[in-house]
């Protein structure tokens, strides 16, 4: 027979239980109408316009400090405890999580006439909402990301419905919403008859984000929104090379167009617009191992971060990155379509400087070009790297180096690191010997 608990325990129990941190109550988030008709986003009654950033397995601490509120990101993972740590090191870190909900069996879509594997996914995804909905790091779901992006089937945005219907039965304290690959008025047309009970929807664009406000007109689209992804001019949409070598802005330059199309668009809309998340907090290989990260793969912060500082708080940091000037190759442009002779010797020439004068290291590497065609962010293996032969003579943005000695395609890398983990970066794609004639 188990004891009877004695006054001594029954009174331990009691304080035990007075000093023990009461579990924090969720946060009511609501998107509502202010008396001008704007769309306010409220989190537990307080107007909160999101400045936030992409960001899956990256540094919370770094964003917050740097002036940031929020995150999104674009799945859930299957690790409750995972999960529930990434949620906590956000509210220590007074960040709000747009959580991903991964929709589709595959990257590419449903089989929309698998009604079993549908519900299936339905009741997956109902029971990471029931887990983490009474979290007050939650600021809304996330279903699906750029479903419109491949999947030509309006049958999509009948799911897309039924997720977001049952989401909102399981949890009415946080807004439902999905991001979109651009807009047009075909896509708003399937969103109001198909997917009426969204209460928001997300925008991604990059080169072309500063037409938005027109396609919002061209869809009498007078919901809110927020832009969800949004960065440097996508390599789609980027001026090419003859061979179709995409050719990427600088570092420095991409921190001006993130200023420019923060204050010119994204800002400029206090109507619709709840805010947006920069992508991407962290590093990838995509197309370039620097083309959409903030970051280098070693950590290094870029002068995109200095920006969103910059624009999320008013104040530059006390210590910025380096600024630098597009590459030089034999004197030429990448726009010119540099040709080399295999085996060759070139000089390779870029301009950097610091604004508070730290002394800057040069990192040269040249990398096979991208072979990649996946389109929406699919997983890329970083390109293979060739030895640079020829460079012990290496100076300060300046490299001289012998051209690959086989024939194809190439990726000339600097990357100017400060000593204070801060960095710039520049690239040139070249080709050794004549491209292929489909590629003239």
């Amino acid at each position: 027979m188990r004891a009877r608990p004695t006054l001594f325990c029954l009174f331990a129990l009691t304080l035990a239980a007075l000093a023990a941190p009461a579990a924090a109550a969720p946060k009511e988030v609501r998107v509502v109408e202010d008396r001008s008709g704007a769309h306010v986003l409220q989190v537990a009654g307080a107007p909160f316009r999101i400045r936030g950033a992409g960001l899956q397995d990256g540094d919370q601490e770094a964003l917050a400090a740097r002036g940031a509120n929020s995150f999104r990101t674009w799945h859930t993972a299957e690790d409750p405890a995972a999960v529930l740590e990434m949620l906590d090191r956000a509210e220590r870190n007074g960040l709000m999580v747009a959580m991903g909900l991964h929709v589709g069996k595959e990257r590419h879509g449903f089989d929309f006439d698998d009604a079993a594997a549908i519900e299936a996914q339905k009741a997956r995804l109902l029971a990471q909402v029931r887990a983490y909905k009474d979290h007050p790091a939650v600021l809304m779901w996330v279903v699906g990301n750029e479903l419109n992006l491949e999947s030509r089937d309006p049958r999509v945005w009948d799911v897309v419905e039924s997720l977001t219907t049952a989401i909102q039965a399981e949890d009415p304290q946080h807004p439902v919403m999905t991001p979109l690959a651009g807009f047009d008025p075909a896509l708003a047309t399937l969103l109001r008859t198909r997917a009426p009970s969204l209460d928001l929807i997300g925008i991604q664009m990059y080169g072309d984000i500063g037409e938005l406000p027109a396609k919002l007109e061209a869809a009498q689209w007078r919901g809110p929104y927020v832009v969800t992804e949004w960065g440097p001019t996508g390599h789609w949409e980027s001026p090419e090379t003859r061979w179709g070598a995409a050719i990427e802005d600088t570092a420095s330059r991409k921190a001006e167009l993130l200023v420019e199309r923060y204050t010119r668009v994204i800002e400029a809309d206090a109507a619709q617009g709840l805010g947006s998340y920069v992508f991407l907090w962290g590093q990838k290989q995509e197309r370039t191992p620097t083309w959409y990260g903030l970051f280098l793969s070693s950590g290094e912060s870029t002068p995109g971060v200095d920006a969103m500082q910059r624009l999320w708080t008013g104040a530059w940091p006390a210590n910025r990155a380096p600024q630098i000037s597009p590459l030089r190759l034999d004197g030429r442009v990448a726009t010119d379509s540099v040709v080399l002779s295999p085996d060759a010797p070139y000089v390779a020439q870029v301009e950097a400087a610091d604004p508070d004068g730290d002394a800057l290291a040069y990192a040269w590497v040249v990398r096979e070009e991208s072979r990649a065609t996946s389109i929406g962010g699919d997983p890329e293996t970083l390109p293979l790297e060739i030895e640079l032969r020829g460079a012990d003579g290496a100076v300060d943005g300046q490299l001289s180096f012998e051209a690959p000695s086989q024939p194809g395609a190439y990726r000339l890398f600097v990357d100017v690191r400060d000593g204070q983990g801060h960095a710039a970066y520049a690239n040139f794609p070249f080709h050794v010997g004549a491209p292929p004639a489909s590629a003239e």
